[in-house]
């Protein structure tokens, strides 16, 4: 994208600035908040606020606010992504003061982990009875169930897996299903579940959602239930699950729609509140996918049920195309 010489200029004099400079490359690896970047470039509040405030007006970063806290990402228009990706890229990987800010990077991110993987191993084996307070569990699984269809399939990968629930549900359809999770403790139950409903073509592994220990293009079926709004990055996961898939391959993502139910976030290490249709149907499009259908499932209960479940089912773009001879097959793009 091109654009004028006064534009050019004054997006270069705000990127000229070391602080600013060092918030780019943090922000070219995840959405960080004000607080974040203070902790990480150990400034005061007031001048990351002033340095953010260039960046925004520049057009190079972005704003968005959850609930009480506001995130700050690289801006998503095309010229300017590249703009910011062409810089950091030429900032040298060995600059002693980038190292030190991606260390302090990765100690935020791990604490976040670290909250959300402490409350997944305390609430393991009720986590069942936990969900359910939020969420009409039955009626998402018969959705699921009819959204799917009858019609079998070979690959099944549910990602966050949790007690291994959807691994149970799918099972009489798919040929092998493959839970990940990153809680020990989950994993065990989701074994004991899967043993005591006497499934065999499941099992659960130890992993990442980010990195999931399987190989690219190899499922039919991806589930992502109840997790993104754990996630420090939602759209990394969507396009790492997407890279799974296999052309026409089928992600369908569970979760919370838009809401500004704080405590959920104090006290469940909820990261975030919630997703909108077009955060999701963006976050799709950039991964490749298409979005296919929304439903929508409203909370019951008293008062205090206020949140509302929502499902996304998205495709791969990728046609699989029957080959002439019978025995095989091949997929193209």
């Amino acid at each position: 994208m091109r654009v004028t010489l006064d534009i050019l200029v004054d997006t270069l004099k705000a990127a000229a600035e070391s602080s600013r400079l060092r918030i780019l490359a943090l922000l070219s690896h995840g959405d960080l908040t004000v607080s974040d970047l203070t902790e990480i470039l150990n400034q005061s509040q007031p001048r990351v606020s002033r340095h953010l405030k260039l960046l925004l007006e520049a057009g190079l970063i972005e704003r968005y606010q959850e609930g009480s806290w506001a995130f700050f990402r690289v801006t998503d228009s095309d010229g300017g992504r590249e703009f910011v990706q062409g810089l950091v890229s030429r900032v040298h990987d060995g600059d002693p003061q980038i190292e030190r800010d991606l260390e302090r990077l990765a100690a935020v991110k791990r604490r976040r982990q670290e909250r959300a993987r402490e409350y997944f191993n305390e609430n393991a084996a009720s986590w069942d009875e936990i969900r359910s307070l939020h969420v009409p569990d039955k009626a998402v699984e018969t959705a699921l169930l009819k959204l799917v269809g009858k019609r079998p399939f070979q690959t099944m990968l549910d990602l966050g897996t949790g007690t291994g629930r959807l691994l149970e549900i799918f099972a009489p359809l798919y040929r092998r299903g493959i839970g990940i999770d990153m809680s020990r403790e989950m994993l065990t139950v989701a074994r004991a579940n899967l043993d005591k409903a006497g499934i065999s073509n499941a099992q659960v592994r130890l992993g990442d959602i980010y990195a999931p220990p399987v190989e690219r293009d190899s499922f039919d079926l991806i589930t992502i239930h109840q997790v993104l709004h754990y996630l420090d990055d939602p759209a990394l996961a969507i396009r790492e699950a997407a890279r799974l898939l296999r052309p026409a391959g089928r992600l369908v993502i569970v979760d919370f729609a838009a809401h500004a139910l704080e405590f959920l976030r104090e006290e469940h290490a909820h990261m975030r509140l919630g997703f909108s249709d077009r955060q999701i149907a963006d976050w799709f499009t950039e991964a490749g996918l298409d979005l296919e259908e929304t439903q929508d499932f409203e909370p019951r209960g008293g008062a205090e049920a206020k949140l509302t479940v929502k499902l996304w089912l998205g495709r791969d773009r990728r046609l699989l195309i029957a080959d002439p001879t019978p025995s095989t097959a091949r997929e193209t793009a």
